[in-house]
């Protein structure tokens, strides 16, 4: 079936609709009672049933004029239309009300006890129906405004996620070719010296780009998955410096499936390599922890490196970025603290919510 064919069936199932018919039958009854008070003769279930007739008049013309005809004037507002239709509707519906009710008899107006009931019926449909027409177009009014705003707010929130989506992207691809960059600089300094070491290191690292270059482009990665990382760079770093590095990776396992944006760890834990193991003539230690508490996962990297050297020291930009990929991911609930280690060195530290990483 065409829409076309069903256009009118779905019009008529939205003037008959079951709130409006609902109201239409509960509101008939206070005006039966109220015209039966004036009737000592009539039945109140004959006043009821004329009300409910009257009733239904008024409500067919309200949904009716509400759809029909499509496009008015533009001096005749929607509103005043489903009024007046709602006016002519009910001496129209009382008519019929009276017809059915008292058997068929056209000329009922002939009987003066019949005309009079006739007129207050018509009075009181006049004088109410279009006040409750204009309620109902108050809150038709007000619910198409709540759905509005919320439709608005919906595609915001949507918007607002794909434009976070797209700047997190972004930044992504920055920490992409400053991670590559670096890591390569230190197979050539390798190379450039002809050390022996050179091939495995090589080797190394490609296997470990493997691994790493296709998670640059997840949104987000497991904990688990960032330790492994985390722990095939610092062997890399450790094949160029085996006297001057060494290092620990432990991630509880309760934090093992927890999300976390990619190379959130790796940069940490790059970070503690070249400002503060390489400067160090000595070398240093480097230890990876994540653990889960009261909801929330800390992930501390603590080197023995050099340290800050100036009270003033901020972050540098890899770090900079990292802060604010953590704020849009997690929608500003985490933080990244730099602070000094005792007796020397840097403790990184990551806290946000423990969220699992979805596939």
């Amino acid at each position: 079936m065409s829409a076309a064919a069903l256009a009118p069936s779905r019009g008529l199932v939205r003037i008959l609709d079951w709130r409006r018919l609902r109201f239409t039958l509960l509101a008939a009854l206070p005006f039966g009672l109220m015209l039966n008070v004036n009737s000592g003769t009539t039945p109140l279930r004959i006043w009821i049933a004329r009300a409910v007739v009257v009733g239904l008049g008024a409500m067919i013309a309200f949904g009716a004029m509400e759809r029909w005809p499509r496009k008015l004037p533009d001096w005749l507002a929607r509103w005043v239309w489903q009024l007046v239709g709602v006016v002519v509707a009910v001496p129209l519906s009382a008519c019929v009300a009276y017809w059915v009710t008292t058997g068929g008899d056209i000329a009922f107006w002939r009987n003066p006890a019949r005309l009079t009931g006739f007129t207050s019926l018509c009075f009181m449909g006049v004088l109410f129906a279009p006040w409750m027409a204009l309620g109902a177009m108050v809150r038709q009014r007000e619910a198409l405004a709540r759905h509005q705003a919320l439709t608005f707010e919906l595609e915001r929130s949507e918007l607002e996620r794909r434009a976070l989506d797209a700047r997190l992207r972004l930044m992504q691809a920055q920490v992409q070719p400053h991670f590559l960059f670096n890591t390569l600089a230190n197979v050539r300094a390798l190379v450039s010296t002809g050390s022996p070491r050179a091939p495995a290191v090589l080797d190394s690292l490609i296997a470990y780009l493997r691994a790493a270059v296709p998670r640059l482009d997840q949104g987000a990665t497991s904990l688990g998955q960032e330790a492994d990382l985390v722990r095939a760079y610092l062997e890399l770093m450790h094949m160029r410096m085996p006297d001057r590095l060494e290092f620990s990776v432990h991630v509880d396992d309760a934090a093992q499936s927890l999300r976390v944006p990619p190379m959130a760890l790796l940069t940490l834990v790059e970070n503690a390599v070249r400002h503060g193991i390489d400067p160090s003539e000595e070398g240093g230690r480097i230890d990876v922890t994540a653990s889960v508490r009261d909801g929330r996962c800390v992930a501390r990297v603590v080197d023995t490196g050099i340290g800050l050297q100036h009270p003033g020291d901020g972050l540098g930009t890899g770090l900079s970025t990292l802060r604010e990929r953590l704020q849009l991911a997690f929608g500003g609930d985490a933080a990244l603290r730099i602070t000094r280690n005792v007796p020397s060195g840097v403790c990184a530290e990551l806290e946000f919510p423990a969220q699992p990483a979805h596939a």
